[in-house]
This record gives C-alpha cells, sequence and structure tokens, in this order.
C-alpha cells in the first residue's frame, strides 16, 4: 500500500472522452503541476471522506455517459467499476493513514464499452437531483419540478422523472432551510430571540394537545408597533392568506398604512386553520398589545372583508372601532352580481358621493335601471362602506393592501419551513424599514409626496372660487355650482372632503390663501414628514444564527410555549395531488376604469364628440 505523501506524488492522469467511444489516456510528468480538468482522474487524487470520492465518481458516470457498478464501499475502501461486462475501466480508492482524507491507489482508466446510449442514467438519483439544483434552488425556492427536469436535461443530457425532480427539490429545501418537522421544533427557541434581539417585541408559540402540535404563533416587533402608536392614523387592515405547504395553515395580519399611504405591517401570526377560535384570538393578542402600548388612541378605523369570524373577534375585543368593508370586496360582489357596466360605474359615484343627497340619488339612478339593487344594498349595509355614511375615518384609503401582499408571502413562503417564513418576512419588514427611513430623510417638504400633491391639486382648483370672509375663522366659498362654508379652526368645510381625507380641500385651500395662511399646516399630521420619519425610526434587529439559538432551558417569558417544549406539526396535512391557485391579478386591486357613455345616443364605448349617430 502507498504512504500518504507517495500517493500524493503520482504521475498518471486520466481524462475520458466518448467522441467515437474512445478513451483518451494523458500523461503527465512526475512532479509537473497536475492540471486536472473537472472530470479527470489521477493516481495519488484525494478526497476529504468517501463520500465525497462516491459523490465524485458519479458525476464523472454521468457526464461521460457510462454506468457504474460499485464493488465496495466501506470505512476503508472504496471499489467500482464500470457495468458493461469486459469494459476493463476500474477504480481503487482507500483511506490514508493517520487522517481522514482518502486516495486513489489504482485506475483503469481506459473503456472498451459504448457507454450508455440512452437519456436515462442509473446514477441519476434523488440525492444526485438534489445536490444539482441546490444553487438554484437557494436563490430562487419557487424553481418548479418541471424547470428541474428540463434543466438536468439540458446541462446533463439525462433525462429525471417528475417525481424524481420533486423529491430532489424537496431534498435540496431541507438541506438549504431545514425541514418542516425542524421548523416547528425550533419556533419557542426562535420567539425566545426575537423578544431577547428586539426587546419590547412580542413573539409567542401555543401547542395544543398532549403531543404538543403547533396551533398558533404570534409575532409583532418593537419597532412596528412604535411606528404604529407615535405616527401611523389609526386605521388596521385585517385579513388571511391560506399556506398550501406540507402541513397547510393561514397567515393572518394586521396592517397599517404609513403617511405616504404605503403598508405598515403590525402583527403577524401564523395559525393551524382559520376558524372563529383562532381570529378570536389573533384580535385579543392585538388589543393585549394596543392597550399595553396606548394611553390616548382615538377611536380606531378596522377595514376588512366582515366575515363572521372578524366580525365577532373584532366586536368582542374592539366594540368602540369602527369596523368597515374594503371596497375592492363590495364592488366586486356588486360587479359579479349584476354584471353591468353602466351600474357599475354608477356603483362607483355612489361610494365616493360626499353627501348622503348625493349618494342617494345614485341609488335612484340604480333603482331605475334594475330593482334587484334593493335587495342587494340591504346585504351590505352602506354604513360600513359609502363615503357619504360610514362613520370611521379612513383618510381617503378604502381597500385592503394587505390582501396582494399576503398573497405574495404565501406565495413566497409556501414550501418553506415555519421558522424560515417567518425570518422571510423578518427581512423584507426590515428592508422596507431601513429604505423608507432613508427616503424620509432626504425629503424637505412638509408633507409627504403623496399628500403634497393632492394640496397643490386643492390649491391650483381654490382660484376658481369667490372668497367671502364671515369672521376670523368662517369662510363663504362661492363657484358656480353651489357655496361652501368652512371653517378653519374646527377644520371642517361641508362638502366633508376636508374632514373625511385629513388634507384641506379646494374650498379650504382658498379660504386659508385668502387670509394668508399656509394650506399645508392644516393637513392632519399623520401626512407629515416628521410622522414618516418617526414611523420608521426605530431598527428592527437582526437575529444570530439558529446554531446559536438556546433550544433547551427553564422556560420563556412573554406567554406561550416554554424553550424545553418540543412543539410537533399540526395533523393537518397537505392532500395529494396539485393544490390549486388562486391568480390575484394586480389590477384586482384597483378602481376599475370608467367606461364613458355618449350624452347623445347614451351608449357606452364612446363621448359625445366622437358619436357616429347623426345629430
Amino acid at each position: 500500500m502507498l504512504a500518504k505523501g507517495e500517493a500524493c506524488q503520482a504521475s498518471k492522469v486520466v481524462s475520458h472522452h466518448f467522441g467515437g467511444f474512445m478513451a483518451d489516456l494523458a500523461l503527465t510528468v512526475p512532479d509537473a503541476p497536475l492540471a486536472l480538468s473537472e472530470h479527470a482522474l489521477a493516481i495519488g487524487q484525494e478526497f476529504p471522506n468517501v463520500e465525497t470520492c462516491r459523490r465524485k465518481l458519479k458525476d464523472i458516470a454521468i457526464a461521460l455517459h457510462f454506468d457504474l457498478r460499485i464493488v465496495k464501499s466501506d470505512r476503508s475502501r472504496f471499489i467500482a467499476k464500470c457495468s458493461k461486462e469486459g469494459c476493463p475501466w476500474r477504480v481503487h480508492v482507500a483511506k490514508c493513514s493517520g487522517v481522514p482524507t482518502f486516495s486513489i491507489r489504482t485506475l483503469h482508466g481506459e473503456h472498451t464499452c459504448e457507454g450508455v446510449h440512452n437519456l436515462h442514467h442509473q446514477q441519476a438519483s434523488v440525492g444526485w437531483v438534489a445536490r444539482s439544483v441546490e444553487a438554484r434552488i437557494r436563490d430562487n425556492p419557487q424553481y418548479k419540478p418541471k424547470e428541474i427536469l428540463e434543466a438536468i436535461r439540458d446541462q446533463h443530457g439525462v433525462a429525471v422523472s417528475y417525481m424524481q425532480a420533486w423529491r430532489g427539490k424537496e431534498r435540496s429545501m431541507a438541506a438549504l432551510h431545514g425541514t418542516f418537522e425542524e421548523g416547528f421544533r425550533l419556533l419557542p427557541a426562535y420567539c425566545e430571540q426575537i423578544r431577547k434581539t428586539n426587546p419590547g417585541s412580542i413573539a409567542s408559540v401555543f401547542a395544543t394537545g398532549q403531543e404538543n402540535c403547533f396551533q398558533r404563533l404570534f409575532i409583532s416587533y418593537r419597532a412596528s408597533i412604535y411606528g404604529f402608536v407615535n405616527a401611523c392614523r389609526p386605521l388596521l387592515e385585517l385579513d388571511r392568506a391560506h399556506l398550501k405547504g406540507k402541513y397547510l395553515g393561514t397567515i393572518l395580519c394586521a396592517a397599517a398604512v404609513d403617511a405616504d399611504d404605503a403598508l405598515f405591517p403590525l402583527a403577524i401570526a401564523t395559525v393551524d386553520v382559520e376558524n372563529d377560535e383562532n381570529w378570536m384570538w389573533f384580535m385579543s393578542e392585538l388589543r393585549k398589545l394596543l392597550g399595553v402600548n396606548t394611553d390616548n388612541m382615538p377611536r380606531l378605523t378596522i377595514l376588512s372583508e366582515r366575515h363572521k369570524s372578524i366580525v365577532e373577534a373584532v366586536e368582542t375585543h374592539f366594540p368602540s372601532a369602527f369596523h368597515g368593508f374594503c371596497l375592492r370586496f363590495v364592488s366586486e360582489n356588486f360587479r359579479d352580481t349584476f354584471k353591468n357596466t353602466k351600474l357599475v360605474n354608477i356603483f362607483w359615484n355612489a361610494v365616493y358621493a360626499l353627501t348622503a343627497a348625493e349618494f342617494e340619488s345614485k341609488i335612484t339612478e340604480m333603482v331605475e335601471i334594475s330593482q334587484d339593487v334593493i335587495p342587494w344594498f340591504q346585504h351590505f349595509s352602506p354604513q360600513l362602506w359609502a363615503v357619504a355614511y360610514f362613520d370611521g375615518m379612513r383618510y381617503g384609503h378604502f381597500t385592503l393592501g394587505v390582501t396582494e401582499l399576503l398573497y405574495n408571502w404565501a406565495l413566497e413562503c409556501h414550501e418553506l419551513p415555519i421558522v424560515q417564513m417567518a425570518e422571510h418576512i423578518r427581512h423584507q419588514l426590515t428592508s422596507w424599514f431601513n429604505n423608507r427611513r432613508d427616503i424620509g430623510m432626504s425629503w424637505t417638504s412638509i408633507l409627504v409626496p403623496s399628500a403634497e400633491k393632492r394640496i397643490l391639486e386643492a390649491i391650483a382648483d381654490a382660484h376658481c372660487y369667490q372668497v367671502l370672509r364671515a369672521n376670523e375663522v368662517e369662510f363663504e366659498i362661492v363657484s358656480t355650482e353651489r357655496t361652501n362654508i368652512v371653517d378653519i379652526r374646527s377644520r371642517v368645510c361641508s362638502c366633508r372632503r376636508w374632514q373625511l381625507y385629513g388634507l384641506p380641500c379646494a374650498h379650504a385651500a382658498a379660504a386659508l390663501i385668502s387670509c394668508g395662511q399656509n394650506a399645508h399646516l392644516f393637513a392632519e399630521p399623520c401626512f407629515t414628514v416628521a410622522s414618516y420619519r418617526e414611523t420608521y425610526s426605530e431598527m428592527i434587529n437582526p437575529i444570530p444564527d439558529k446554531s446559536l439559538w438556546r433550544e433547551l432551558g427553564e422556560g420563556t417569558e412573554g406567554g406561550g410555549a416554554k424553550v424545553d417544549i418540543t412543539i410537533r406539526p399540526p395533523k393537518t396535512r397537505r392532500p395529494p395531488g396539485r393544490p390549486k391557485k388562486k391568480v390575484l391579478r394586480v389590477e384586482n386591486f384597483k378602481r376599475p376604469k370608467r367606461v364613458v357613455q355618449c350624452g347623445r345616443c347614451h351608449l357606452l364605448g364612446h363621448s359625445q364628440k366622437k358619436c357616429t349617430k347623426p345629430i
């Protein structure tokens, strides 16, 4: 047997080429540096362990299209040969004395066989597939099995089945992110790390039953709590998204809106199943969170799809809150119920009508077209969504932006273990905080850009009005259409736009300009750059690698399971077959485009100017 030093000074290098099914031998001079190609073997070549050696030979067999048969594989040696009878190709690898490495002792590198003719290869196992796609999976967890098998065929000339590709991806995901089961087991330690690295944050996990099966996870970062309580408008969106991973589940979220109308997630929960009990628990945790951190917060306005579970939970834990419908949800229901473009256009005019008189006139128009709208309005009470009737302050924010966010999270994270999913969300929140903090520091105006734009539009429109001053604070604003009364001390206009949107309307801007006031200073504080900066003033701190977490201990503070409890996956499992995907398009989250109606022929799709009918 060769000693380690002798084995390392090998002189024979073999590279394989199957053009014409001939083997090509390349000899090097002793002591010359070995310039080995990717698929070359040489006597004396070393491997860290026998597993690395086995993988290397598998890769070579697949790349050079020959079948490998393992003759011997144990702790001290590895012997393999070509599977074709009579072919002399053979390699013998043995453990080096006194060190853990293995080296090639003997090598017959010539093939006399014709190799593998078809695309199927015995060495293309699930493990090989997992190693082949690991780098791609790391960059793109959404890499599909169909894409995997196509890439392997293109890059390696090997055909693998859909199931091999799927299992290879599962194994690669487990190697990169851990298993789903490990994710549940790590939850108590993960929650402890959140509380330790981000003091003041709430992170708790709850298990159920004698087996400690996962039931609920609740996370709210101190930075988010501080930003909402001190700088955001008192408005919350509630929604959920269903997960389609191995153990299913549902993400629940309460999100606010920052000064520039961007979404600001406040609290995120993952539950085993969406039901009345879990929504009641989520709203209870939210109430405790806000109860501890607020003394003088004004009445909340909550927007949701108002299904039964949410309505009951809000009424129980936030009885004084104004709970309204998401306008997207209401409008889609109206559109799908009546399927009449003209009705939908009038409906949107009714939605944004500022006064009850305007709203009722639009309802009358709709009733003239279809009597069926009457029972619909009885089912969807206008007091829960119409601008003219809803009592809560929405500041011009009428739809659920959180729906699209949750859908994206569910899409990006459904193949990740629960801890990795929580980390993905934390990374996104951290990125938002950092980017928006930098953006806020670059602004020099009084108001954020979106509010600044609306104020400037109001000031531009203000020049069309005649202003009559009644006293120090009250003004009469006269136009060709109507007269409005403005009170700059109470920040009220009879058109109701100022008090509904939180920004001076054109009538208010006219009154303020006439008495030398800056209209920007009469916007609600939640629209100022100062509030925006305050919203993102706190930081979400990083969490150390899981290898540094304490998995065992005496317990934790802050509620939920103790660290020494092993949490097991929930009983729910993904059913066999391809899960159905609900495609949410971006345009679904926007107000539909207005359809033009001709004033002459009353047909839709063109204006009176472009009407081709004779006068």
